[in-house]
């Protein structure tokens, strides 16, 4: 199985990371891509601010990755995050999946995404016209 994992301060290519995922062996790849959204509980957002401790994240980022090839069959596995300041419409995750088949594709890439949520050391400040809160980092 091949990893792509990365925490990067610049902008998130979601074509080079599906470039990356396509293989001669995998009939489905899945991909999720995270957005920005404009409006959270009724506020209005202007920004996000995420922040990482990098080396533990990338650690646990792999480790999600390889439990995903352990309960799935899959080929290649991207998890990328983004840190800094990202306006609405900005992208600070992806995360694809590309698998022989497309019911190992959905299901780890759901997994990777619901776990790096729980696990990973990546916390978010959401930045209303009204104020700002740090959101809990592990609901």
């Amino acid at each position: 199985m091949e990893l792509d994992i990365k925490i990067l301060t610049t902008p998130l290519d979601a074509s080079a990371c599906t470039d990356w995922l396509r293989s001669a062996a995998c009939g489905g790849i899945d991909v999720f891509i995270g957005t920005v959204r404009s409006h959270t509980q009724g506020r209005a957002v202007t920004r996000l601010e995420f922040e990482a401790y990098e080396s533990m994240a990338v650690s646990e980022m792999a480790k999600i990755a390889m439990e995903a090839g352990k309960r799935w069959s899959i080929e290649r596995i991207l998890i990328h995050h983004r840190t800094g300041s990202l306006d609405v419409g900005e992208i600070p995750v992806i995360i694809g999946v590309a698998a022989p088949h497309r019911d190992a594709a959905f299901d780890a890439c759901r997994f990777a995404i619901d776990t790096l949520k729980q696990t990973v050391p990546i916390w978010k400040k959401e930045v209303f016209s009204d104020g700002e809160t740090w959101v809990a980092a592990h609901p």
